[in-house]
């Protein structure tokens, strides 16, 4: 549980840096700070997944609240106006807590109000619920719902003419725009609705100012809910798009209590550390809908991107096997190698039916890593065989004679991808037609992984097809031969970044780790110990590793600006947690697993630990700055952030038994 109080929430800039996420399975989610000012155009307290898990759209923007006791007036919102905040209900705030979701606790003049935000676990619907704790009578407590019902990654200005179809009943209100778009939904049983319909103008995300785009906006109000509250009762505003019958409140929100302890139960009561983790990891894995069936995918992070293939085949191990969540990996990799397309995994699904790109070399070679942790932990050989192997297969085969956008086996065996148009390794920043960090050759992380893919290949063939074991070993021999003579720099003490023809990029990157920590070593013993101490020397911060030594000329230490300066320095020197998964892997793998590399791998990671009370709430950010004093930027909750960091903690023994 994290609990925030006064020193914290009544400081404004501070609680506006300090944002909650409640996801419901299906993509969609609610997000906003610990003051209840929205600061992004993806905050809201319902952004649903029209079609799950994409096609998000911010339905419900937020709440205008107002308690009324006795005559006196106290409101409970806090927004950013364009230069000014109003009301200033945060400093009601006597308490904020994450109990597993957002929990506020109001005082004023004798009054204690608790409020909640829950979603509901594989419904479109986010719940609301306000409890009087104290009071010496009744209460009457106003709610105003202000509506975007537009696309997420878009804001809108005021438009008077704008015509809404609403729908009132007796305790819900249902509205939308006339002939488009999906119902929101207003469920306030015992309370009573009065229509106005006004306009609330300029509020102000700062959030999107720093990033140097659009961010104000206008918000559309159809009118007010009240509620007469007793001491001790409590009442609901459940909020929805699936139009569905409304569940019993009280039960959904216990029920969805129960899953998320359940969430928890494979990890010890001591090891707080995986159980937060665990419920952070359990935020990425959602629904969708593929060829009519059920199944899963990943959401890369929140509050903007959708599922990514790279993303989820580096997270898998740690969303779904170390918390032994297995029908949700097999039904994941299920989801990406139904998708395959020329032997290639999507790089990413898009936000309509059939809006998939190819665009990657890394995410493919991952599925092959992330089978083989899979069957490590379930030795479910039936499963590889019966619904991957023949894709496995296929997607060699592809990569052996060409597939897209230049990927192909080289004569040396290495694997060589890219164009001058198309970026495909996970270090993709591109602006216009300028390149960031041009990978096109033979990238060192993508030959390693080839190599592994070769290795897991033989591996599993000795176990279904025994003939075709010999060639992937030879393959992968052929690979391993030539990647020592390519790669290593010895006058540097470290792998090449990569290689085109006579160009040798000798840039000093963390690419080389992931080399470092696969299962199947390309290199020999000295070259990894060498590489490994430079890399802890000059890459290595608390929070991940930077993307570039800091002694380098392209490098940027500060992740801001624009979207430009943004790309500028996204992969030149911003840091990225996710690299401390195969950075410790490869740590422990060079210096043993004692008590004493234990314990210092535990002390290392307290940042991170402590980062979980530092930004979104809970998870774990994208990015940070590579300069001190490294601020989270970024996605404030990212799956491979989260999912390495359970992964390293659980399978290195990290945590308490």
């Amino acid at each position: 549980m994290i609990k925030l109080g006064p020193d914290v929430l009544h400081d404004v800039d501070r609680g506006l840096s300090l944002e909650w996420l409640e996801t419901n399975g299906l993509g969609g989610f609610a997000a906003s700070t610990v003051v209840g000012a929205n600061t992004r155009r993806y905050h809201g307290l319902l952004v649903a997944a029209l079609d799950p898990p994409v096609s998000r759209h911010v339905m419900l923007s937020r709440l205008e609240e107002r308690v009324q006791r006795n005559g006196q007036a106290h409101d409970l919102s806090c927004n950013t106006y364009l230069n000014a905040v109003h009301p200033h209900g945060h400093l009601l705030l006597e308490e904020f807590r994450l109990d597993p979701w957002p929990v506020w606790t109001y005082a004023a003049e004798g009054v204690r109000l608790e409020k909640s935000v829950t979603c509901i676990h594989g419904r479109s619907l986010s719940v609301v619920r306000y409890s009087l704790l104290e009071g010496d009578g009744p209460i009457r407590l106003s709610s105003r719902p202000l509506m975007a019902l537009r696309d997420y990654h878009h804001l809108q200005r005021a438009n008077v003419a704008m015509s809404l179809e609403t729908v009132e009943e007796q305790g819900s209100l249902g509205v939308r725009r006339a002939g488009e778009g999906a119902t929101l939904r207003l469920y306030f049983p015992d309370g009573q609705f009065w229509s106005d319909g006004l306009w609330y103008y300029d509020f102000e995300y700062p959030r999107e100012r720093e990033r140097g785009l659009d961010f104000v906006e206008d918000l559309y109000s159809p009118g007010t809910i009240g509620w007469i509250v007793q001491p001790g009762e409590t009442v609901w505003l459940a909020i929805g798009t699936d139009g569905l019958p409304l569940p019993d409140l009280p039960g959904a929100i216990a029920a969805e209590r129960v899953r998320r302890e359940e969430l928890q139960t494979c990890f010890p009561e001591a090891d707080t550390f995986a159980r937060d983790l665990a419920l952070a990891a359990d935020q990425f894995v959602v629904r969708r809908d593929v060829e009519g069936r059920e199944a899963r995918t990943v959401i890369a992070g929140y509050p903007w991107f959708t599922d990514w293939g790279r993303d989820t085949m580096i997270s898998l191990a740690g969303l779904t096997i170390i918390t032994k969540r297995y029908d949700d990996c097999r039904s994941i990799l299920r989801t990406f190698v139904t998708a395959m397309e020329e032997g290639l995994v999507p790089n990413r699904f898009g936000d309509s039916e059939g809006d998939r790109a190819y665009n990657t070399v890394d995410a493919t070679l991952w599925l092959f890593y992330a089978i083989r942790q899979y069957h490590d932990a379930t030795r479910d050989l039936d499963f590889v065989r019966d619904e991957l192997w023949e894709g496995m297969k296929e997607a060699i085969e592809w990569h052996l004679r060409g597939t897209k956008y230049n990927i192909h086996a080289d004569e040396d065996g290495l694997l060589y991808a890219g164009t001058p148009e198309h970026q495909l390794t996970w270090m993709d920043a591109k602006i216009g037609d300028r390149v960031i960090t041009p990978r096109q050759g033979k990238a060192v992380e993508i030959n390693a992984l080839w190599y592994n893919a070769l290795r897991n290949m033989q591996f599993f063939a000795e176990r279904i097809e025994p003939a075709e074991a010999r060639r992937y070993a030879d393959l992968a021999r052929k690979a391993k031969d030539s990647f020592r003579t390519v790669f290593w720099c010895g006058d540097r003490g470290y792998l090449l970044d990569c290689v085109d023809g006579d160009h040798k990029d000798p840039s000093l990157r963390p690419n080389q780790i992931i080399a470092l920590a696969l299962q199947y070593s390309v290199v020999p013993l000295e070259c990894e110990r060498s590489a490994l101490s430079v890399v802890s020397e000059r890459l290595l911060t608390p929070y991940g590793l930077r993307t570039l030594d800091p002694a380098d000329p392209g490098y940027r230490g500060r992740y801001q600006g624009g979207p430009v300066e943004r790309d500028e320095a996204y992969h030149q020197g911003t840091i990225w947690p996710w690299l401390l998964g195969p950075y410790l892997t490869a740590y422990f793998i060079h210096n043993g697993r004692t008590d004493a590399t234990k314990a210092w791998a535990r002390g290392f990671l307290e940042p991170l630990r402590r980062h979980l009370s530092q930004a979104g709430l809970g998870s774990i950010s994208e990015i940070f700055d590579g300069d001190v004093p490294h601020l989270p930027r970024g996605c404030t909750a990212q799956a491979w952030s989260v999912a390495e960091l359970l992964r390293v903690w659980r399978q290195l023994g990290l945590g308490e038994d």
